[in-house]
C-alpha cells in the first residue's frame, strides 16, 4: 500500500507525479530543482540554487512526518559537474554523520532549464 505525500510549501506538478509517497515506511521524493512552490526558477548562484532544492526537499519530508537525519539515500543530478566542487561543502552542512549514500550523476538538460535535480529515500518512523 502506498501514501502519498502533498504539501503547497514546495514544488509540485500536478496531474503530472506525486511529490512523494511512503511505501512500507520509507518516503520516496519526486526530483526536485531549485522552482519555488509558485513556480519560479531560482536563478543566481550555486548555493541559491541548491539551497532552494534543499528547501523543497525539507518541506516535504516535513510533510511526511520526518526530516533530513532520516534521509538513506540520495540521487543529485547536475548539468555541470563541475559544480560539485562548490555544491559538496554546502551539501555536507545539512546532514549528520553517517551521511546518506549518495550518487550524483551530470546529465545533459533537466527539467525546466534548471542545473540541479535531487530525490531522496528517507526512512519513516
Amino acid at each position: 500500500m502506498k501514501q502519498e505525500v502533498k504539501t503547497e510549501s514546495a514544488q509540485s506538478a500536478k496531474g503530472l507525479l506525486s511529490q512523494a509517497l511512503i511505501v512500507n515506511g520509507f518516503i520516496y521524493t519526486a526530483g526536485f530543482i531549485h522552482l519555488t512552490a509558485d513556480g519560479k526558477l531560482v536563478e543566481g548562484s550555486v548555493e541559491d540554487r541548491f539551497r532552494q532544492v534543499m528547501r523543497n526537499i525539507e518541506e516535504v519530508l516535513k510533510a511526511a512526518n520526518v526530516d533530513l537525519n532520516d534521509i538513506i539515500k540520495v540521487t543529485l543530478y547536475v548539468t555541470d559537474i563541475s559544480i560539485l566542487a562548490e555544491l559538496n561543502p554546502l551539501y555536507v552542512t545539512y546532514f549528520q554523520e553517517p551521511f546518506p549514500v549518495r550518487e550524483a550523476v551530470c546529465v545533459k538538460a533537466l527539467p525546466l532549464g534548471a542545473s540541479i535535480e535531487m530525490s531522496v529515500i528517507a526512512k519513516g518512523q
